[in-house]
């Protein structure tokens, strides 16, 4: 029976074969069409296989099998008519094939097919069966585009290749390439279902419609949701307007907080990575700028945790401007300088956080703080949905899976009581207060509020007060399409606390593993900043970044104003970019009526752009100190800080291009592309290397709308 069946389908194959044009018959075996520069293998029972099949819906009678006439287009990108369920099927046993001098059996096509329905299918071994719409499940692409793309893996080609206003459900949140679809309440936008036939078995056809991806010929499936509209995105940014250029005459005195958060950078990151340029106000200059490390020289002593390290350069988008950098390296505390630390988890389990970049993202990274923590420290546990409850009490980190098993049964549903949350934490923190440690709330959430106290300004002025007793909060974000960024920044910044987003495990680790001092162990409170440009050298200024930072003159020297703090090792860095004053354009002319006021001359005058002035309190201190330096003219840049101020002008061109480019002139996306490469420098963790992929992503976006 097995040498009967074996003739069988011999027979049909013979048969498919004869049956297709002479132009069509080619034989290449789909596997040996791969390139080496994706980083997936295709399971053995695919490999050489020219079909893939689905077991329902069986092919109807009215139906017919569609094909193009050659040559295909190296890349097909269609959108999905609402409403459609193609299937992949396995063609029906075919008549007996007709002599070889008979003619090819003629195409048979719908007549009620439209044009405009379809224009094209990449066919590939495939039968493609229409049904009462027309769809085209099949997307190709080839190596070297995706080499153009900055495509490194399958996942991010899949991510590139579905329509750009349709949101991603990543693979790398719910494990490998080849997992199952999203859970009941996970956004349904696109799921990575994988690369092998049984997975493309069994699928819910509610869930959406199935397509074919082909990366060389190799198959990639993906699950594309059924929806016509996608859901409009909901996450709440505060708006803010650019910083303006001023006149030194009319205002010399530039002055603001310090900030360490990173959540603008990944937020950003995410939406690249899922092809969607980010809207302008997601987009914190000061945020992108200090996501990286920076080798500016680093304080010697907790009695000054910081000194500043200052550099003048030509600014790159404008031959006429000058560029300064301010850098900041904090304090790096050795380990046995470490205090006690008291740790409440405060996590949302609502409704809304139920997805797995969500709650169960949140649940491997607060875990993965564990690592980096002393035996003796001690981790709480507090949940809020529809109401707040305490699930551990404070637990000495060396009990670590008494913590894990209390992380592992935590489960989403409900609505968001935040603020009960907030209070039962505060409450947990002070029941176990350590005096002369670290007592801190770490909140992870989307931020959505919605029983309970929901305005920010409330939550604000509870926050502003319970920091005065010595705890302090910070955020972790997770999710998108209803992240609330506002309030996550707003927590933080009166928690005395640092807002973070984490949009991967990888992130997680950067931010609770690689940067666990920076988050815990505070080196330096209430950091402010002030400049004073002389008008005698510089014409004009603007602040690049902070405008969400911006204090007013007089806030500088009034220690009970609130400002940023800085973690163990934390890198702040600021830049302004300045008109001299023997420029030979300006951007704000001269007044008509009324001689601008003359300056009078200072002692070393010409010699000096500004004067810069650091305000900060130790930890456990209540009164201000002081540094300061004059900003000279000619300090230019040291060599050991030469990659650090071009690879940051680069982020700070970047960023401003996303935000809309006012005031960057010429720059381009090629421009912070060279610009940063040449400064790629050492890159241990691969930051900057992925910067690259990020600015050749918003070229390509930018390019495709």
């Amino acid at each position: 029976m097995g040498g009967f069946a074996t003739a069988c389908v011999a027979i049909v194959g013979v048969s498919i074969f004869w049956l297709m044009p002479e132009d069509e018959r080619v034989i290449a075996p789909q596997a040996e069409r791969v390139t080496h520069a994706l980083d997936v293998q295709l399971p053995a029972e695919v490999q050489g296989s020219d079909t893939v099949v689905l077991p329902e819906p069986p092919l109807r009678a009215s139906q017919s099998v569609v094909r193009t006439e050659p040559p295909v287009p190296p890349m097909v990108q269609m959108e999905l008519p609402a409403q459609t369920q193609p299937v992949l099927v396995d063609v029906p046993e075919p008549p007996v094939p007709p002599a070889p001098s008979a003619p090819p059996a003629p195409r048979t096509e719908r007549p009620d097919l439209q044009s405009s329905e379809l224009e094209e299918v990449q066919v590939s071994g495939s039968r493609i069966v229409s049904g009462s719409a027309v769809a085209n499940p099949v997307t190709a692409i080839t190596a070297e585009e995706m080499r153009r793309m900055g495509i490194v893996n399958v996942a991010d080609a899949l991510s590139q290749l579905v329509p750009q206003n349709i949101s991603t459900y990543e693979p790398t949140l719910a494990g490998p390439v080849g997992g199952a679809v999203p859970p009941p309440g996970a956004d349904r936008g696109q799921a990575f279902i994988g690369n092998t036939i049984a997975s493309l078995r069994g699928m819910d056809p509610t869930f959406g419609t199935r397509t074919l991806t082909l990366i060389d010929g190799r198959r990639q499936a993906s699950l594309t949701s059924p929806l016509d509209v996608p859901p409009p995105a909901n996450d709440r940014f505060t708006q803010f307007e650019i910083n303006p250029v001023k006149r030194t005459v009319d205002e010399p005195e530039s002055t603001f907080s310090a900030d360490v958060d990173t959540a603008s950078y990944s937020f950003v990151r995410r939406q690249l990575t899922n092809g969607v340029l980010p809207a302008p106000n997601t987009v914190r200059t000061e945020e992108m700028l200090n996501y990286f490390d920076y080798s500016w020289p680093a304080a010697e002593s907790r009695a000054q945790p910081f000194k500043p390290t200052v550099t003048v350069s030509d600014s790159p988008w404008n031959k006429d401007r000058k560029l300064i950098h301010i850098g900041i390296k904090g304090y790096q505390m050795p380990d046995r300088q470490r205090p006690d630390v008291n740790l409440v988890l405060l996590l949302d389990v609502s409704g809304s956080m139920d997805a797995p970049d969500r709650l169960p993202l949140a649940k491997r990274s607060v875990a993965l703080l564990l690592d980096s923590l002393k035996p003796t420290d001690t981790v709480g546990i507090v949940v809020y949905a529809g109401r707040a409850g305490e699930v551990l009490p404070p637990t000495p980190v060396r009990d670590r899976q008494t913590i894990l098993r209390a992380l592992e049964s935590l489960q989403p549903g409900g609505s968001t009581a935040g603020a009960a949350g907030i209070q039962l934490a505060y409450e947990m923190a002070a029941r176990n207060f350590r005096k002369g440690g670290v007592n801190r709330i770490l909140l992870a959430t989307d931020g959505d509020f919605n029983v309970g106290i929901r305005d920010v300004n409330q939550l604000q002025n509870y926050v502003q007060q319970q920091r005065e007793n010595g705890v302090s909060l910070s955020v972790l974000g997770f999710g998108q399409g209803n992240y609330r960024d506002d309030m996550a920044q707003t927590l933080a910044q009166n928690g005395n606390g640092v807002a973070a987003y984490i949009d991967s495990i990888s992130e997680a680790r950067k931010v609770l593993v690689q940067q666990a001092s920076a988050q815990l162990f505070t080196i330096a409170r209430d950091v402010k900043l002030q400049v004073e440009f002389n008008p005698a050298t510089v014409a004009e200024y603007r602040l690049v970044g902070y405008e969400t930072r911006a204090l007013n003159r007089e806030d500088f020297n009034n220690d009970k104003v609130d400002a940023g703090d800085i973690g163990a090792g934390h890198t702040v860095t600021a830049i302004y970019e300045i008109t001299p004053a023997d420029a030979a354009s300006r951007l704000i002319d001269q007044r008509r009526y009324g001689a601008d006021q003359k300056p009078a001359a200072p002692r070393g005058n010409t010699s000096e752009y500004g004067y810069l002035k650091i305000r900060y309190k130790l930890p456990n201190g209540n009164e201000s100190q002081l540094i300061e330096q004059p900003i000279a003219v000619r300090a230019g840049v040291p060599a050991a800080v030469r990659r650090d101020v071009q690879f940051a002008t680069a982020v700070a061109g970047f960023a401003q291009l996303l935000q809309g480019g006012r005031h960057t002139g010429q720059l381009s996306y090629d421009d912070v592309y060279s610009q940063a490469e040449d400064a790629l420098g050492r890159d241990a963790d691969g930051d900057r290397a992925e910067f690259l992929q990020l600015v050749r992503r918003a070229q390509g976006t930018l390019r495709a709308r």
